[in-house]
């Protein structure tokens, strides 16, 4: 199978992205695949690199090298795939490691189903929902799941100081102060802080919408962290759930990526069977409710002290780097990455053959 690998990207993660992407090209067993892998740049042009047996990422997720090689752009065709050079590139389906805005949000989704390739992941809508943490949230609570409680900020009524004040005295009766702000649509931590005081959280709130048009503020929870990973289309599957033990006061991005002793991951987490049952299960529920497919990684907090389990986030194309929870979870429940990796690409692969067997054009 010819599989285009797309990584890098316009986002704040583009750095992560590189390293996710060589961890799963480490990963892809080179009898079976052959790789097109596809870089794109800061400024959204996409390039096709040197091939795997001239540009090797070497041993565990060292990120890979770029070129940016000018007579190699690559250009999307709707209806006609990919070409680079004006020559067509043939690709039996696309992996996209492209992780927050211009890659998990359903845009780039939306521009290979306008090409007609298959592809890795949730859908358009799926991959939108997934970014937007407003609106995942507000589907969570119409299906009858428990959420970690927000409040939704638009840029708008930040930029009105009698709202602004409106808000932090809602914030301060309904969750008391410290808060947890972060963007609505970003991912890994970006643009996320913590604030003890109105000025404070009025900083944050500025922060946060640096990075979107939209903030939540949350009450900053005491709890445990722990996460799942969930795949499949018509019937997903949930996998032993992993906890986050974070040395940072939260689990931001420095402790994710840039922190080598930023946190501890405890796969399988350290929980009851009743515990984990309902993980799984409120997890698989979620998936399902924000219309996913292929993948996703689930993030619960866990209430230190009553124990209440609430829904947190959901990461449509999560981190594939050696530390990243997502297919460490899949491991641990037997499911190993070069067979996780097979499994993703399967699974896009029939997606695609499903949307493809529907009508679209009435009387034809």
């Amino acid at each position: 199978m010819k599989l285009a690998i797309l990584y890098g990207g316009r986002s704040g993660e583009h750095e992560v992205s590189l390293n996710s992407a060589a961890s799963i090209v480490n990963h892809l067993d080179p009898k079976k695949y052959e790789l097109a892998l596809i870089y794109i740049a800061h400024d959204g042009a996409w390039y096709l690199e040197a091939p795997l047996d001239t540009k090797k990422p070497g041993s565990g997720d060292a990120a890979l090298p770029v070129l940016e090689n000018q007579a190699a752009l690559v250009s999307v065709l709707p209806s006609r795939g990919l070409s680079c050079g004006g020559k067509p590139l043939p690709v039996d389906a696309v992996f996209p490691v492209l992780h927050g805005t211009f890659g998990e949000d359903g845009t780039i989704q939306g521009l290979l189903e306008t090409a007609g390739l298959p592809y890795v992941g949730a859908g358009v809508l799926g991959s939108a929902i997934g970014m937007d943490k407003e609106k995942s949230k507000m589907l969570w609570v119409n299906a009858g799941l428990p959420v970690v409680p927000f409040i939704a900020v638009r840029a708008i009524e930040a930029r009105d100081p009698d709202k602004l004040r409106d808000i932090a005295r809602k914030a301060e009766r309904d969750f008391h102060y410290p808060v947890f702000v972060k963007p609505s649509c970003a991912g890994s931590s970006v643009g996320a802080g913590k604030a003890s005081n109105p000025e404070e959280l009025s900083k944050a709130i500025a922060e946060a919408l640096r990075w979107d048009t939209k903030a939540l503020v949350e009450p900053f929870m005491v709890a445990r962290e722990i996460e799942c990973s969930v795949t499949g289309n018509n019937e997903p599957v949930a996998y032993a759930p992993g906890e986050i033990l974070p040395t940072h006061e939260f689990y931001d991005y420095d402790a994710k990526y840039l922190d080598p002793e930023g946190a501890s991951l405890k796969v399988p987490a350290d929980l009851d069977p009743q515990q984990a049952r309902t993980v799984r299960e409120i997890a698989v529920k979620a998936y399902r409710a924000a219309e996913l497919s292929g993948m996703a990684r689930v993030d619960f907090f866990i209430g230190k002290k009553g124990g209440e389990i609430l829904l947190n986030e959901v990461n449509t194309i999560p981190g594939f780097t050696s530390i990243s929870m997502f297919p460490k979870m899949c491991e641990a429940s037997g499911l190993p990455y070069p067979d996780l990796l097979d499994l993703l690409v399967k699974l896009a692969v029939e997606r695609h053959h499903e949307r493809e067997s529907l009508t679209y054009t009435y009387g034809r």
